[in-house]
């Protein structure tokens, strides 16, 4: 077994941060050598079944015990509050360790993607001068945003050697900047009743950023219930976040029942099949469907708003900011170079300000990311996106962030029920080689004239659609591939 220490292991003292860069009372330590790649490692102890626990022990063997936390122990803006204010403290006594290692801080997350979320939330709400970017340990069940920086979809492992490459990795990424989203909905008081969030048995950790907000904030008006929040990923509303809501409920209830990807991963489809949403125009009403339920308008152009049209049979619709959703999977796809042209398509950035639209009409049009050159129905790209929901057409809805769901109680004397999303800031990534995200400052990433795809034949419009699912209705046969992940938990 190895030591508890990294003093004798020389190559991990490029990661090593001292006791004293933590807490002030501790003797300062003489450290022969600057730490090259100094980090602060966060883990969702009860993430990955067993994993998260059995991380959190390898990674304090192998630097110091004090720069790995568990989440469920202590919360990121606890931990990097404390941090920041004893770096200015040293940095005005003179101490350049103090000063480099803030320089060159990088930190780990590991966790599903709610777990990433909330870290970079916190790291976003801080506003540092130099905020350290963030590298993310697929210990989920979707891994979307591992996924989507190179850091892969499988849970990672717990041995020493795993974890000394995965350092090595996170010394060797390269920073990249991503978009961050706000949104804000707002209703009237109910009459009766409450209109507060419906998390799935208890709060999911990113739900600590979709809130009712203070009476002290700019947001808040005299008579209305207004809720605030953040994504990095997706919002999604509709069929999709309603099986996800199903998948957590359950997931609380029979925790023991959910201990590997795979078995939530089947649990996950199985949930999709017998809420009935391979046959959603039988088993659900039309009121569930999103043009019966909201309008929805879209900025294009800074200013300017116009109604986005919604075929009357989609009833899940997703605002993408990553290419990557429900486990790796890409709804957006990349439109060839004439659909690109007519419709006036960028190429999907993940820090152009802009987020893709898709729109999903049943289960079996989710299946169809699963052929070559898939996606959903493309309906827009926009800098900001705002439903507003009919008075009456529902009681409720079901809305997901970044892969947490909650059910949403609509007021139904209520007209004027809206929800906005709009661009709030950029936060730094860690992305390794094999990085699937693309930037538009990036010199290697393809301009829009070299995104096209020849062989791109998926339906887009309805009619294209019913001719589609009549060719897809062979897929009695069909099985999800064992390796991909469709469901998030945090």
């Amino acid at each position: 077994m190895e030591g508890d220490s990294p003093k004798g292991d020389l190559p991990l003292r490029d990661f090593y941060i001292p006791d004293y860069i933590f807490t002030p009372e501790s003797e300062k330590e003489d450290v022969p050598e600057k730490p090259t790649c100094p980090v602060i490692v966060f883990v969702n102890s009860k993430s990955g079944g067993q994993l998260g626990g059995d991380l959190i022990k390898t990674y304090r063997q192998l630097l110091n015990r004090v720069q790995v936390f568990d989440l469920g122990e202590e919360a990121p803006d606890k931990v990097l509050h404390r941090l920041y204010a004893n770096f200015e403290k040293l940095k005005s006594d003179g101490d350049k360790l103090a000063a480099e290692i803030e320089r060159t801080l990088r930190l780990i997350v590991a966790g599903g993607d709610g777990t990433a979320g909330w870290l970079l939330g916190v790291v976003c709400d801080l506003k540092l001068a130099q905020p350290p970017p963030i590298a993310t340990v697929p210990l989920g069940t979707g891994n979307n945003l591992p996924f989507s920086f190179g850091w892969g979809k499988k849970n990672p492992g717990t041995n020493h050697q795993s974890v000394k490459y995965f350092l090595d990795q996170v010394k060797k990424a390269k920073e990249m900047q991503i978009d961050s989203w706000h949104i804000v909905m707002r209703m009237r008081d109910p009459k009766e009743g409450t209109c507060d969030p419906i998390a799935p048995l208890e709060l999911p950790h990113s739900l600590h950023a979709f809130h009712r907000v203070s009476r002290s904030d700019s947001l808040n008006l005299e008579g209305y219930h207004t809720f605030r929040g953040g994504f990095w990923n997706y919002f999604s509303m509709g069929m999709d976040a309603q099986v996800s809501y199903a998948f957590h409920s359950e997931r609380k209830l029979h925790p023991e029942k959910f201990k590997n990807q795979i078995i939530n991963q089947t649990t996950y489809a199985k949930l999709g099949a017998t809420q009935g949403w391979f046959f959603a125009s039988l088993f659900h009403p039309s009121s569930r469907n999103i043009a019966q339920l909201a309008n929805v308008k879209i900025m294009r152009r800074l200013g300017h708003w116009e109604d986005l049209h919604i075929p009357r049979s989609i009833r899940s619709i997703v605002c993408l900011n990553l290419p990557s959703f429900s486990g790796g999977l890409n709804p957006w796809g990349t439109p060839n170079q004439k659909k690109a042209r007519d419709r006036d398509l960028t190429p999907p950035y993940v820090d152009d300000g802009l987020l893709e639209v898709v729109g999903f009409r049943d289960a079996w049009h989710g299946l169809v990311l699963f052929t070559p050159n898939g996606h959903g129905t493309r309906l827009a790209q926009a800098r900001r996106i705002r439903f507003e929901f009919h008075k009456g057409a529902a009681d409720h809805t079901f809305m997901r962030i970044d892969g947490e769901p909650w059910k949403q109680p609509l007021p139904v004397d209520d007209d004027t029920v809206v929800v906005e999303i709009s661009h709030l800031r950029q936060v730094k990534m860690l992305a390794t080689h094999n990085c699937i995200s693309k930037s538009i400052d990036d010199p290697l990433t393809p301009s829009s004239a070299s995104h096209h795809d020849d062989g791109d034949s998926s339906p887009e419009s309805e009619d294209e659609w019913e001719g589609g699912r009549r060719k897809f209705g062979a897929a009695e046969t069909f099985k999800i591939p064992e390796d991909t992940d469709i469901a998030h938990v945090s």
